[in-house]
């Protein structure tokens, strides 16, 4: 039961950080220059960030010298614990922007 309402929650906040993304690529589009969909635009840079805070994390993991399990059992699924931690972070970034910017206006 709590495995199905964690896989619920992750399912939500990804659902919810891509249309964060969204909204933002909409606002920024020029309406002349027809390329690439907002989501398709949301789901790269998620993609992009998650792969860029996996990059670090790795880094700063290897120059450390810490020793992380290589995969960890989640839902009865094994995952990178690293690139959990990644897409994780790269799901909550846009809320955090919308919050950092909503704080700096007023």
């Amino acid at each position: 039961m709590c495995s199905w309402s964690i896989l619920i929650v992750f399912s939500l906040l990804l659902i919810l950080s891509l249309l964060e993304r969204v909204k933002y690529f909409r606002q920024s589009y020029d309406a002349g220059e027809v390329k690439n969909s907002p989501l398709s635009l949301a789901i790269q840079e998620l993609i992009a960030i998650a792969g860029g805070i996996y990059l670090s994390l790795v880094m700063l993991i290897s120059f450390l010298k810490l020793d992380v399990p290589n995969k960890i059992q989640l839902f009865q699924i094994w995952i990178d614990p690293i690139a959990c931690i990644a897409i994780l972070l790269s799901i909550i970034q846009p809320f955090f922007i919308r919050f950092f910017c909503k704080n700096n206006k007023g």
